[in-house]
């Protein structure tokens, strides 16, 4: 069963902007003095202070970088510290074999393809801060060779069942309904889900608008007659002003641990996997009824169709009724 983010690994505080602003807030020849000091320590709490000002201040997705994100880049760079120091690498100098060898170790240790691929990420987003601080020129996960996962992901992780989703339903209280069916119904990602206003719900046009997607994207999503019966129930049960947020959880961690109870409760804890499994659900339910990406990929928040077609499960069987036919 998956487990939630480990409580004693912290990607950021609270104060996330206090923290970056400790480096932000320094002159150019401070910040590489910093940055270097904690390459030639191996300090772990500084390198990714440092990997976490970067990702703030200087790429795209900014301040905006989701917490799960910050949780795999935050694992990446301890494990790489780690293998630096058990093996005396010199961070702003590695040997040009280095990197090759660290993905080698990875890969054998038995960990799964995409989490060797997401350890080289977070590597890469170490070396671009220390870059970005003008520590060095190295950029040793460049041209290092990644391991192919062939296994297509809508097979490792696939979309919820709908005997799972029922039995969930079946024990769930109003709120962990409410939660449940933004996932399996609306196809919200987490994020979406946690800050939802009741503002945001048009019950009489049978829709909800999320205003901050991913990438900052809006969108209006339809809502189903079973998650307007589930918003009602909910909203009769509180006092909300429209500016509130629905659920009443806040954290990643809190949603998890209230879903996995969830499970447990209704017995499918063995078939638990999370938040994306509810929003492939959402994705497959609805391509098997209109049979269009496009579409889908509108509803799940998709700026790219290929990326909507690794949400959905497609029957492998699904031609042949139509070929049965063939002129």
């Amino acid at each position: 069963m998956p487990q939630p983010p480990s409580s004693e690994i912290q990607p950021f505080t609270a104060d996330r902007l206090s923290q970056v602003r400790t480096f932000t807030s320094l002159t150019d020849e401070a910040l590489r003095v910093r940055a270097v000091t904690a390459a030639r320590d191996k300090d772990l709490a500084e390198l990714w202070g440092l990997t976490l000002a970067y990702l703030t201040s200087d790429t795209s997705a900014g301040v905006k970088t989701s917490s799960h994100t910050l949780r795999a880049y935050r694992k990446g760079v301890e494990v790489l510290v780690e293998h630096a120091q058990a093996n005396a690498w010199n961070l702003l100098h590695p040997a040009r074999r280095e990197p090759s060898v660290y993905v080698a170790t990875l890969t054998t240790s038995g960990l799964k393809p995409a989490t060797v691929l997401a350890r080289i990420a977070a590597a890469s987003a170490l070396y671009r801060a220390l870059r970005w601080a003008g520590a060095t020129d190295a950029d040793p996960f460049a041209d290092v060779k990644r391991p192919k996962d062939r296994t297509k992901g809508i097979v490792k992780n696939p979309p919820y069942r709908q005997t799972f989703v029922q039995a969930m339903l079946n024990e769930a209280d109003p709120q962990e309904r409410v939660l449940l069916l933004l996932l399996a119904h609306a196809g919200l990602r987490i994020a979406e889900a946690l800050a939802l206003t009741w503002a945001d719900l048009d019950p009489s046009a049978r829709r909800l608008r999320v205003q901050h997607g991913k990438g900052d994207k809006a969108r209006m999503v339809p809502l189903s007659a079973k998650l307007r019966e589930a918003l009602t129930e909910w909203q009769n049960e509180r006092t909300a002003q429209p500016k509130d947020r629905v659920l009443v959880l806040r954290a990643y961690s809190s949603a998890y641990e209230r879903l996995q109870k969830l499970a447990l409760r209704a017995g499918v804890e063995h078939e638990f996997r999370g938040f994306h499994a509810g929003r492939k659900y959402a994705g497959t339910q609805l391509y098997a009824a209109t049979k269009d990406f496009t579409r889908v990929a509108g509803f799940l928040g998709h700026e790219q169709v290929d990326t909507t077609r690794r949400y959905v499960e497609v029957p492998e069987d699904d031609l042949e009724d139509i070929v049965e036919h063939f002129r």
